[in-house]
C-alpha cells in the first residue's frame, strides 16, 4: 500500500474512534440527564448505574452510530484534504478518485465486518443487563408481563392453547392440548386448570388435568387427574414472544428462536424477521456512507467544514429515516421482511454509486 493510503487509513480510524468516543458521551449524558431521578428513586446507586448499567449500554451505543461516526470521520478527514489542496496534489501527481478511495473502501469492509460480528454476538448479551435494569428502575409497571389467548403448535397434528400466561413467573392458566387424528377430527384433549414449567426436569407440571378421549363412534372417555408432567414442543420462551425479543438475540439464538416459532405454528412473525435481517443489513450502513461522504467532502465548498458537515447530516439523517420508514411496511406484509431490511441499503449504495460516477475522477 503506498504512504498516502496508508496515511489515510490511519486518520480515518482515529477519526472513527474519536467521533464514536464522542458520541458516546453525549448519550450517555443525555440518558443521565433524562433518567437519573428515576434511578435513583428506584434504589440505584450513581456509582451502581455508571459502572454496571452505562458499561453494558456502550455497546448498543456503537451499534446505533457506528456508520454516522465513520461518514462523520470521513467528512472530515477528505474535507481537510481538499481545503488544504492535498487532494488536488494527488491527482496533479496521478491520483484518480478511485484510487483514493482503496484505503476508505478498506477501511468500510473492515468496520462492516467487524460490526457484523459486534451486532450479531457481543451487543445481545451485554443488553440483557441493560434490560433488567430498566425493567427494574425506570419500567418497574413491566417487570411482570402476561400475555392472554395463546395458541402454539405443538407437533403436526397438537395445538396448545393458554388463556392467560404469565412470563417472569413462567405460568400458564386455563390450558388446553388438542390432538387431532386428521383434518377436522379429534382424538384426545387435555384440559388443566394451571400449568408450570419446571427448570430441574425441563418439562410442564400440570394441575387440575382432565384427560378426554374421543373414538371415531363419538364416544368420550373422561378421566380427571390432580397432577400431571409432561413435555412439549412449546417452551417458555414461545409464549413469552414479544415484539423486541429477536434484537435482544445473537444471530444464532434468533435463528434457532424463529425455527422454534414456527414450528409451534405462530403466525405473524413479520417484525421478528425484519429484526433478524436487519441485523446483517444494518452494518452495510458503514461501508455505503463512506462511499457517499468521499465524493461530497473531496469537493471544496464556501464555508468549509461546516457547509460539509450540514449536507453529510443531511444525507444521514434521510438514510436512517428513510431504514425506519420501510419498517412499517415490513411489519404490515406490504413488502417481505428481507425486502424491507434490505432496501434502504440497496437505495443508498445506488445513490452511492451515482455520486461517485458523477464526480470528477
Amino acid at each position: 500500500m503506498r504512504t498516502f493510503e496508508w496515511h489515510i487509513t490511519a486518520r480515518l480510524l482515529k477519526g472513527f474512534v474519536l467521533f464514536v468516543g464522542a458520541l458516546i458521551v453525549f448519550f450517555i449524558v443525555l440518558h443521565w440527564v433524562e433518567y437519573s431521578d428515576d434511578f435513583l428513586d428506584g434504589g440505584a446507586t450513581a456509582w451502581e448505574v455508571f459502572t454496571v448499567f452505562y458499561p453494558n449500554y456502550i455497546p448498543e451505543i456503537v451499534r446505533l452510530t457506528s456508520p454516522l461516526a465513520l461518514f462523520l470521520s470521513c467528512l472530515y478527514l477528505t474535507g481537510t484534504l481538499a481545503q488544504e489542496l492535498q487532494l488536488i496534489a494527488l491527482q496533479t501527481s496521478g491520483v484518480s478518485l478511485y484510487q483514493l478511495l482503496r484505503p476508505y473502501v478498506g477501511v468500510g469492509l473492515l468496520i462492516t465486518g467487524i460490526m457484523f460480528g459486534f451486532n450479531g454476538w457481543v451487543v445481545p448479551r451485554t443488553n440483557e443487563v441493560v434490560v433488567r435494569y430498566e425493567k427494574e428502575y425506570l419500567h418497574p409497571s413491566a417487570r411482570s408481563v402476561s400475555t392472554t389467548e395463546i395458541h402454539r403448535r405443538n407437533g403436526p397434528s397438537s395445538i396448545l392453547t393458554v388463556g392467560y400466561y404469565n412470563v417472569d413467573r413462567k405460568q400458564g392458566r386455563n390450558v388446553s392440548l388438542q390432538q387431532f387424528g386428521g383434518p377436522s377430527r379429534l382424538v384426545r384433549r387435555l384440559d388443566a386448570g394451571r400449568m408450570q414449567w419446571v427448570d430441574s426436569t425441563n418439562a410442564w407440571h400440570l394441575e387440575d388435568v382432565t384427560r378426554r378421549t374421543f373414538t371415531a363412534g363419538d364416544r368420550q372417555f373422561k378421566k380427571t387427574l390432580p397432577a400431571l408432567d409432561t413435555t412439549l414442543q412449546v417452551s417458555p420462551r414461545d409464549l413469552a414472544r414479544s415484539k423486541n425479543d429477536v434484537a435482544a438475540m445473537t444471530i444464532p439464538a434468533a435463528a434457532e428462536y424463529l425455527e422454534a416459532l414456527r414450528r409451534s405454528g405462530v403466525g405473524d412473525l413479520t417484525r421478528s424477521l425484519v429484526a433478524y435481517y436487519n441485523k446483517f443489513a444494518y452494518p452495510f450502513a458503514n461501508l455505503i456512507l463512506l462511499l457517499i461522504g468521499v465524493p461530497i467532502a473531496a469537493v471544496r465548498r464556501r464555508g468549509g467544514q461546516a457547509v460539509r458537515f450540514a449536507i453529510g447530516l443531511g444525507v444521514a439523517f434521510v438514510y436512517l429515516s428513510v431504514q425506519k420508514l420501510a419498517e412499517p411496511l415490513g411489519y404490515a406484509g406490504t413488502l417481505t421482511p428481507t425486502v424491507t431490511a434490505w432496501l434502504p441499503h440497496a437505495a443508498f449504495a445506488v445513490v452511492a454509486l451515482g455520486v461517485l460516477w458523477a464526480a470528477r475522477k
